[in-house]
Formats: C-alpha cells, sequence, structure tokens
C-alpha cells in the first residue's frame, strides 16, 4: 500500500522559529498516531519563509516559479495538511495568507486541514477561530474540531501544569487530523478508478 502525503505548511520567519517547533509536534504526533493505526505516511515540509520572493513574484506577475509550483503541488496532492503561521496583529501573516491566495480555490475542497498557530500571549489564541478557520472554511476543507495555539509561556518545563496543556492539545488535534485522513492516498484512489481509453471504446463497441 503507498504511504499517505502528509504535508506540513510553515509560516515561521526566523530559523529556528517557534512556528517550525510547534508544526514538528504535530507532525510527529499525527505520524505516530497514522502508524498506530497501522497506516504509512510520507511527510513534506513547506517553508514559506524561503518562498517568500517567489510568492511575491506571482502576485506581480501572474503566475508561479518552480519552487512556488512544486509547493502548490504538493499541497494540492496532500492526503492532509497541517498549516502553522505566527500571529501577527490578531491574524495569520501576510506571507501565510499570500501563499493560499495563489493557490486555486477549489484545490483543499474536503482535504483534511489542522489549523495552529504561534503568538507572544495566549489571548492571540481566538485568531484560530476567527481567522484561520474561517479561512480554510472558504476554500471548503474539512479543518479538525481542535486548533492548536501555542503562546511563550506554553514552552515551559515538562511538568510545568500550565505549559503541559499543549501536549494534550497536540495530540488531541493529530488523532482528529488522522481520523479524518483517507485510508489509502488519494492518487491511488483516482488511479483505481481510472478505466483505460482502449477498453472504455472496447465497452461501446469500438475496435478502433
Amino acid at each position: 500500500m503507498k504511504p499517505l502525503n502528509l504535508v506540513v505548511v510553515s509560516a515561521g520567519l526566523s530559523d529556528p522559529s517557534s512556528t517550525r517547533l510547534l508544526a514538528d509536534r504535530l507532525t510527529q504526533a499525527t505520524r505516530q498516531r497514522l502508524e498506530s493505526d497501522g497506516r504509512t505516511v510520507d511527510v513534506h515540509v513547506i517553508e514559506l519563509r524561503a518562498l517568500a520572493v517567489d510568492i511575491a513574484h506571482n502576485m506581480t506577475l501572474g503566475f508561479p516559479g518552480p519552487a512556488l509550483q512544486e509547493a502548490i503541488d504538493t499541497v494540492t496532492r496532500a492526503d492532509g495538511l497541517i498549516t502553522v503561521t505566527p500571529i501577527f496583529t490578531a491574524s495569520y501573516s501576510g506571507l501565510f495568507k499570500s501563499f493560499f491566495d495563489v493557490i486555486d480555490h477549489t484545490a483543499l475542497t474536503g482535504k483534511p486541514v489542522l489549523i495552529a498557530a504561534t503568538g507572544g500571549t495566549a489571548r492571540h489564541s481566538l485568531a484560530l477561530e476567527h481567522a484561520l478557520r474561517p479561512l480554510f472554511a472558504f476554500l471548503h476543507a474539512h479543518v479538525t474540531p481542535t486548533g492548536v495555539f501555542a503562546a511563550t509561556d506554553d514552552w515551559g518545563a515538562e511538568g510545568d501544569p500550565y505549559a503541559d496543556h499543549l501536549p494534550s492539545r497536540i495530540n488531541r488535534a493529530a488523532r482528529e487530523l488522522a481520523e479524518l485522513m483517507p485510508s489509502e492516498p488519494a492518487e491511488t484512489k483516482q488511479d483505481d478508478d481510472v478505466v483505460p481509453f482502449a477498453q472504455q471504446l472496447a465497452a461501446l463497441g469500438h475496435d478502433g
């Protein structure tokens, strides 16, 4: 059986970044959940920071360069999507929004998506519900009930009664995403459903 395609989109601007750290934790938890169910998975990580110039060029020129096109194709082929953005001015980053603006608005229809974000304080967590969830609802994605927000204080020492809430949210969201993902890759299903053209002609009584 072919592995599922789990695609991770991280909009962190620094290296290293708490946004990428949260993305990695969510990825690990989702992979573990899928593998515990007997499903194998390939993980593809897209760092939007590396595509910032390409995204800007796409906005002004109207077409993507090779690296951006590859990222768009990777997202389009995903069986499950983890998206993580830093919160700026109570919303997702401009880079995050611009990337999803250049993707066809039908490409995420029905696709399982886990939304997550990072910010300085917990009061920014509402951005998950008033910014990210409406964005992916507009794109007709299937968003997990649980979104994950990590404030600076959430990255505490193990055993901290406040920081310990983050792992439980990560595990819950990962479980929900795994449950929404298919049992086999979408590409495999499409391949199985395609009837060769010669067979279609034969069924219609034509021999070529």
